[in-house]
């Protein structure tokens, strides 16, 4: 691996694939690798790798592939690829002992990642309004969302996907839609942006890869500290169906339900999410 400069660079996957990532700090500081959501990038977590690099913490995100900077690739777009490419960049960077950090799509990244990926590498897994067990409505999981809300998102992404990218900025992920909230332009749009920088082929296969995977085997073999963080009011991904049921499949888990937080609560309320992080990975 060679950074193209001091604090960023790309790592090359087992598939030939260029993933772009972030690395800021010291280096002989314990790591926090961050996973971002759909269909965002690295940039999503620009206010937790400020405060965590400020702890004396070395930082990392990465864009997923066919998200951000990465490498734009047809295929791949599933949850072991996403896994293995950080594995690629986990062995490639030498990162030990790290914590690992995932939200909404990341957080099924990160947990199939330490599942399969992790052993002897990792210290604590975070999941932060994450997709885990399983979204998607099937039998043995009745109250998941249905195919049909899901086929949505991809029939609206390939009719217009500025439009689609823009209506889920500015209501669902930050609650700008419940009354009495205060939207913010800034927000949305950086949501919008880093959106806009991807692919859509990844994006429109991503939607898969979230609502269809199942991570109930995953969580089960993950026997580090892990800290499940949800808002009651996420619109995205309903507390009914993720963290509480992640909390009881994983070995050693601590569960923190938010009062009307929503699903992008680590940018809305990133004062509160951040002090929580600290607190159980210092612990």
């Amino acid at each position: 691996m060679t950074a193209e400069q001091p604090g960023h660079g790309y790592v090359t996957t087992e598939d030939s694939t260029r993933i772009f990532y972030k690395d800021w700090g010291p280096r002989d500081a314990q790591p926090i690798v961050f996973h971002h959501g759909w269909p965002l990038s690295g940039d999503d977590w620009d206010n937790q790798m400020l405060f965590f690099l400020a702890k004396g913490y070395r930082v990392i995100a990465h864009d997923r592939r066919g998200h951000g900077r990465s490498e734009q690739v047809s295929g791949g777009h599933d949850m072991d690829h996403y896994a293995s490419d950080v594995a690629s960049l986990v062995r490639q960077l030498d990162l030990r002992n790290a914590i690992h950090i995932g939200h909404s799509t990341g957080g099924g990244e990160a947990t199939r990642y330490v599942a399969r990926h992790g052993k002897g590498r990792v210290a604590k897994l975070v999941l932060i309004g994450a997709v885990p067990p399983l979204m998607l409505k099937t039998p043995n999981n009745p109250e998941g969302l249905p195919i049909e809300a899901l086929d949505g998102y991809r029939e609206a992404l390939a009719a217009n996907r500025a439009q689609l990218y823009h209506d889920i900025a500015n209501g669902p992920f930050y609650g700008f839609n419940r009354p009495g909230a205060t939207p913010s332009a800034a927000v949305s749009h950086n949501w919008w942006r880093q959106g806009m920088m991807g692919a859509a082929n990844a994006h429109y296969l991503g939607v898969k890869a979230f609502s269809e995977t199942d991570f109930t085997e995953d969580l089960k073999m993950i026997d580090v500290p892990a800290l499940v963080l949800h808002g009651d009011d996420d619109q995205v991904v309903p507390l009914a169906i993720s963290a509480p049921r992640s909390a009881q499949l994983l070995k050693n888990s601590t569960l923190k339900i938010y009062k009307g937080f929503p699903h992008g609560m680590a940018t809305t309320h990133a004062d509160v999410i951040n002090q929580d992080i600290l607190s159980f990975i210092t612990k």
